[in-house]
């Protein structure tokens, strides 16, 4: 054996031993290669996994971030991904009611519960069947309606129960509007107290309006007297995105129940269970925002689609980092990690609309924009509740149904309020009818202070006139509303489990007049000197068909027999009756025969004269409409369709600016007014010039008896209008530049026919030839303008023939406006505090004893009707009901259809040319004076 050379004397391996030896340290080597890389490959995948904790562990070392914090934003993201849901189930007391709150049985009421007897179905139910009003008595206790039955035995009682006998009376759930601006907008309209815009930005989801809610506004109590007791309170649509929305119960401060005086103490749901939002398309936006030289805003629908669909997409962005924290967060812990939950105000509340947590509600009017909204839905991923306004979605019920989700948007709309604007151009008194029979749901709702609220039923029921099932048009402001708010199991029924909320009616609610005898919300009654008007109890109304089959344009014939007419109320036909078959004949535009017609009959049937059954005809005078625009103004919000306006500077006749053949004449034409006494506008507000005469139904101003007469009277304006800069900046100023061109006229020579319109129209007026009508609400004002008449007719000697227009505060002055024969046109009829100059207006029970219409008529004042907008002259028929059902018995029907008829050619000092006559009429199916009635 050889010894190794430099293995310290250990023997070396023979080569057989030494070629084995080899082999195996090869093998081994390979081994541990294989070993090694594995090692390495389970090292690098050990890093991957484990590297986000190492890193986390030694950040626990060194993060200056608060796990405090840290893990407050992990709590929160159980918020984030938290489904809002409806409150339901059943409850032992609301979470509003206040203990010590005594509980109170309704005894004896005719209640509506807004739902269908038990079985019906679906499609039943749809058609109306298996709805009722039922005699019962109502529990409310702890805030909730806790039975609704006949007979309820005292011995189930408390024992401090109130009893209150409803005596017959009708009864509903409080009325819910979901659209109003109240406590926002508050009343009379002030430049400090206007909130309901915030128009520093386009995009301001981040607003809210429970921010600027004032519970001391006066709208919020004459809001409630109409039975309304909770609404939805939205900021306004000079944004595409307005803001947040909430929804208010109209209980204020101790005095209605509450412990605070407080927007948070009227909040409806306390435990926040929806957010809402207010979004808005079309001109609004456009017409703010849209003007050349602003880095801001949209300047055409266009541009809102991108402003609306950037704004989605930066709400997108946070919504996405904030998943994408509280995912690390569920994985490796919220301590762990090296940044806070992503959080904007800016975009916080808009990420909740794209998280399905805040209910949309959308001012949208026309095709184009509701499509492109719709689209937005779908491209972002959330719901719309409504489209408000909603003019032209009776056109396209198909795009409604395409938005996102499983709930298809309601329109939340006007009953007739149209025509103002482009946007609401196109647009249908039938469209509430229309959607439901597409299966969209409509509501209705005021945009208080655009309409007063307080009527919102009243919007109801002209939807119902216009052909919408009347447990639709009752849903409209009742259950379809509250379902609307996600609050459809706390409120807008009579029901055991619901917020007792409740409201007790004169009439029936879709009745012309209807008013509550008392309201209670949350189970407190509202009104503790509660005004009832003098009516009989009152009892549902028969529900007409009928009025569901929509009508065209009436006919205007010539030659025609009526059947079925019922009554005459044409001025010395009053007492004529006609024969039991009701026939009456006209024979080349004149009424020929109105009893014993049998032989009339026969020879027009031979002659091949058409017959038209009704079963309640009525036959009365047309109507006039005075103190509008009609004639001079198609779409109030567009100049070019107008005839344009004076300021001081101007006076003008509006016999040379009169339009014919217009969507608005025609519309008005369709609810029997067919003569329109319309004055030149003035600047601001109100009417500068001479008034004319003409037929609205005429095609153009050369038809024959198209202007029945060029020059009714002379008008000013003495509204805040009248302040303008420059000649009149002050109401003073405005008053003494009328008693000037008075007295100029006094002393004028009578034979100057070359001077100046304006003047001699005034010595027309001086001289007694002309009335003399002044725009006018404050009293203060009209106490002056009567003195300023008592001036000139001391330097004439001659009577002034004063009529004021507008009238909101003429009550004030009733015996003197009598005692100097001065007649007011009531505009509107019903006016309450829009502006300062109203604001002492009578807005009727359950507040005040009468309206303005009650005081003067019983002062012995000459009265007419007429309307504060264009749109209303169609509703003049209702308005003279309103005041012969609300007057106690003192207002005939007769002398209510007169206010909008002789009335008006009475204080002018004007026959009626014919208006009235047998030959000049207009025929009704139904009481023109009732809901249930129709121009035929």
């Amino acid at each position: 054996m050889s010894l190794p050379d430099d293995k310290e004397g250990l023997p070396r391996y023979t080569p057989v031993d030494e070629h084995v030896v080899v082999r195996h340290r090869r093998r081994n080597r390979r081994r541990f290669v294989k070993l090694l890389v594995l090692s390495l490959l389970g090292y690098v995948f050990y890093h991957h996994w484990s590297s986000g904790d190492d890193r986390a562990i030694e950040r626990q070392h060194t993060s200056t971030l608060s796990v405090e914090r840290l893990q407050a934003d992990y709590a929160h993201c159980s918020k984030l991904r938290s489904v809002a849901q409806d409150p339901s189930g059943p409850r032992e007391r609301n979470a509003r009611y206040l203990d010590g709150q005594k509980a109170v049985l309704i005894r004896n009421a005719t209640v509506w519960t807004g739902e269908p007897a038990t079985g019906t179905s679906a499609e039943d139910a749809h058609d109306g069947k298996g709805y009722s009003w039922v005699r019962a008595d109502v529990l409310l206790e702890h805030g909730l309606i806790k039975r609704v039955e006949p007979d309820i035995s005292t011995a189930v009682l408390p024992t401090d129960c109130e009893i209150w006998n409803a005596h017959g009376r009708l009864l509903t759930a409080g009325i819910v509007d979901m659209h109003s601006h109240a406590g926002d907008d508050s009343l009379p309209d002030l430049r400090g107290t206007s909130d309901t815009n915030e128009l520093s930005d386009d995009i301001t989801p981040y607003v809210r309006s429970i921010d600027a809610i004032n519970p001391l506004d006066p709208q919020i109590q004459v809001i409630k007297s109409g039975g309304v007791t909770t609404s939805l309170i939205l900021p306004g649509s000079g944004n595409n995105i307005g803001g947040e929305a909430f929804v208010l119960k109209h209980a204020v401060g101790k005095a209605n129940g509450r412990t605070e005086l407080s927007a948070e103490s009227m909040l409806a749901d306390p435990e926040h269970n929806w957010r809402y939002m207010k979004m808005a398309c079309g001109e609004n936006a456009k017409r703010v925002y849209g003007r050349v030289g602003r880095d801001f805003g949209p300047f055409s629908r266009m541009g809102e689609a991108w402003y609306f669909r950037h704004a989605f997409e930066q709400a997108s962005t946070l919504v996405e980092a904030q998943d994408d924290w509280c995912e690390a967060a569920d994985r490796y812990g919220a301590q762990t990690l090296d940044s806070y939950l992503p959080q904007d105000l800016h975009w916080e509340s808009l990420g909740a609309v794209l998280r399905g947590q805040v209910h949309v509600n959308t001012h949208c009017y026309t095709v184009p924009d509701l499509e492109a909204f719709v689209r937005h839905t779908n491209e972002f991923r959330f719901p719309v509740r409504a489209f408000h306004h909603a003019h032209q979605t009776y056109l396209v019920p198909e795009i409604l149904k395409r938005a996102y989700g499983n709930h298809t948007p309601a329109a939340a709309l006007f009953a007739d309020n149209m025509y103002y604007k482009a946007e609401a151009y196109v647009a249908s008194e039938q469209a509430g009818k229309i959607l439901y029979e597409n299966r969209v749901t409509p509501v209705y709702v005021s945009d208080n202070p655009v309409l007063n609220a307080q009527h919102v039923v009243f919007e109801a029921a002209k939807a119902y006139r216009n052909g919408l099932p009347y447990h639709v048009a009752l849903a409209g402001v009742t259950s379809a509303s509250a379902s609307l708010l996600g609050l459809g199991e706390r409120i807008g029924k009579i029901k055991p489990g619901f917020d007792a909320d409740v409201v007790v009616w004169d009439s029936d609610p879709l009745s012309v007049g209807a008013a509550p005898v008392q309201v209670w919300v949350d189970g407190v009654s509202q009104f503790e000197d509660a005004v009832e008007l003098v009516k009989p109890v009152g009892k549902p109304m028969e529900v007409d068909l009928a009025l569901q089959d929509i009508k065209d344009m009436p006919m205007e014939v010539r030659d025609v027999v009526f059947a079925g007419v019922s009554r005459v109320m044409l001025p010395g036909l009053e007492s004529m009756s006609t024969d039991l078959s009701g026939w009456v004949v006209i024979r080349n535009g004149t009424i020929t025969c109105l009893s014993d017609c049998d032989d009339a009959v026969t020879t027009a049937q031979h002659q091949g004269v058409p017959v038209v059954q009704l079963s309640n005809g009525h036959i009365i005078p047309p109507f006039t409409a005075i103190g509008s625009t009609l004639g001079l103004v198609e779409i109030a919000g567009e100049e070019d369709t107008q005839d344009g306006s004076n300021d001081a500077s101007a006076f003008s006749r509006a016999a040379d600016g009169l339009m014919f053949d217009t969507k608005g004449l025609k519309a008005s034409y369709r609810h029997g007014v067919t003569r329109a006494i319309t004055a030149p506008a003035h600047k601001h507000g109100g009417y500068q010039g001479v008034s004319v005469g003409f037929r609205i139904g005429a095609k153009h101003a050369l038809e024959e008896g198209a202007v029945w007469q060029e020059e009714i009277g002379v008008h000013y304006t003495f509204t805040l209008a009248a302040k303008e800069d420059g000649k009149t900046p002050s109401m003073s100023s405005a008053i003494n530049a009328l008693r000037t061109k008075l007295m100029k006229a006094v002393q004028a020579n009578d034979t100057a026919e070359t001077s100046p319109l304006e003047e001699r129209e005034l010595r027309a007026v001086v001289n007694g030839t002309l009335p003399l009508i002044l725009t006018v609400h404050s009293a203060d004002t009209i106490a002056t303008l009567l003195r300023l008449k008592t001036e000139i007719e001391t330097a004439t000697s001659n009577p002034l023939r004063l009529i004021i227009h507008g009238g909101a505060e003429s009550h004030l002055l009733a015996s003197e406006l009598a005692a100097s024969n001065t007649s007011v046109i009531l505009a509107p009829l019903l006016p309450y505090s829009v502006t300062w100059d109203q604001r002492r207006s009578l807005t009727g029970a359950p507040l005040t004893n009468g309206t303005a219409v009650d005081v003067l008529f019983a002062a012995g004042v000459r009265v007419g009707i007429s309307t504060a907008e264009d749109w209303e002259i169609r509703d003049l028929d209702l308005l003279a009901g309103i005041a012969h059902a609300n007057s106690g018995g003192i207002i005939s029907e007769v002398e209510a259809l007169e206010m909008v008829t002789s009335n008006i050619y009475e204080m002018l000092g004007l026959s009626t040319n014919g208006a009235g006559s047998r030959d000049e009429f207009v025929v009704y199916e139904g009481n023109p004076l009732e809901i249930n009635s129709r121009c035929s």
